[in-house]
């Protein structure tokens, strides 16, 4: 790991807490599916290894938490057809398989943003990571797609927003598909602005298929093949200006991982390090006008060994270990 420093004696306040469950593991696509098991099941080996994290179990989103995301009907017919689901999963979309604990699992990720927000918000707990799946950031208001089922993050920042009364929460993004659920979910939004870079063009393609964007969507798309410095010199001039400049009461990550170099849906060329660098930036940012608070939720991140040391160089840049 390139050009890592500790910044001295861990505070209570840079104490990361993971929220995980075991449903997150039983969701199972079809066999052969990027989005498998086994990618979680890597990411907790490789942050059980880390000094300092402390462990919960991620809860059940509620279904008042799902409808300020989605609208009831979008709901039942998701869990019409996880009734429907015998053993096999059924295909929702070419990408998106339904399984029998499918729903249960895409629940605890939607929960463990909702309760990592009530733990920042209410505690001396200032970073949280939820180690689940599936992803989140591809389902829009009513409908699944890219893997996900629930706009995990999206639901957390509307949910931060009515319980607690919040003015301006940023969701920031760095997956390299196009976040277009988040952005349909919360597109107009006057309490959160959505701060994202993606690889262009890529799946899902959306930002071809408008010509126009609500002003609280701020993304920067990164050429196929992308490198480090590229990477780095868009973030540091173009999005994380304008992220300290809306000063968040609160962050919220979308933290994918598949712009490393070794991912195999993606062109981008981007090192672990990356990763632990722009979230370093983004603690500061925190740090500054948060109160340090910052919830991060897995996205994407394809291949194993890439997905799992792309996730430590994140978490402990949450801890407080500063990249160069």
């Amino acid at each position: 790991m390139r050009n890592r420093k500790c910044s001295g004696t861990m505070s209570a306040a840079d104490k990361l807490l993971v929220l995980s469950h075991p449903d997150c593991l039983a969701h199972q696509p079809v066999a052969g599916h990027p989005e498998s098991p086994a990618r979680l099941q890597t990411v907790l080996q490789a942050l059980q290894a880390l000094p300092e994290l402390s462990w919960r179990q991620a809860p059940l989103a509620s279904r008042a938490q799902l409808l300020r995301a989605h609208p009831a009907d979008y709901l039942a017919a998701l869990e019409q057809y996880q009734a429907a689901v015998a053993e096999q999963p059924i295909a929702l979309d070419p990408d998106t398989w339904l399984g029998p604990a499918s729903l249960a699992a895409a629940r605890r990720a939607a929960g463990a943003v909702c309760a990592g927000i009530e733990q920042v918000m209410q505690t001396s707990v200032r970073r949280v990571f939820c180690a689940v799946r599936p992803p989140g950031h591809h389902a829009e208001r009513a409908r699944a797609m890219g893997f996900c089922f629930y706009s995990t993050v999206a639901v957390g920042a509307l949910y931060a927003v009515d319980q607690y009364a919040l003015q301006r929460v940023a969701v920031v993004d760095f997956d390299v598909h196009q976040g277009n659920g988040s952005e349909d979910v919360l597109g107009g939004h006057a309490n959160i602005h959505y701060f994202a870079s993606h690889q262009v063009p890529l799946y899902p393609f959306a930002d071809q298929q408008v010509k126009s964007r609500p002003d609280n969507l701020t993304y920067r798309g990164l050429p196929a093949g992308c490198d480090s410095a590229t990477f780095r010199r868009l973030w540091s001039e173009q999005l994380l200006p304008r992220l300290d400049n809306y000063q968040p009461e609160l962050l919220l990550v979308s933290a994918g991982f598949d712009a490393h170099q070794a991912d195999p849906l993606a062109q981008c060329n981007l090192h672990t390090d990356d990763f632990g660098w722009l979230t370093e930036k983004l603690v500061r940012i925190a740090v500054r006008h948060a109160r340090g608070r910052i919830v991060s939720s897995l996205e994407g991140g394809y291949d194993l060994a890439a997905l799992a040391a792309s996730v430590v160089s994140h978490a402990q840049a949450l801890q407080g270990i500063h990249y160069a």
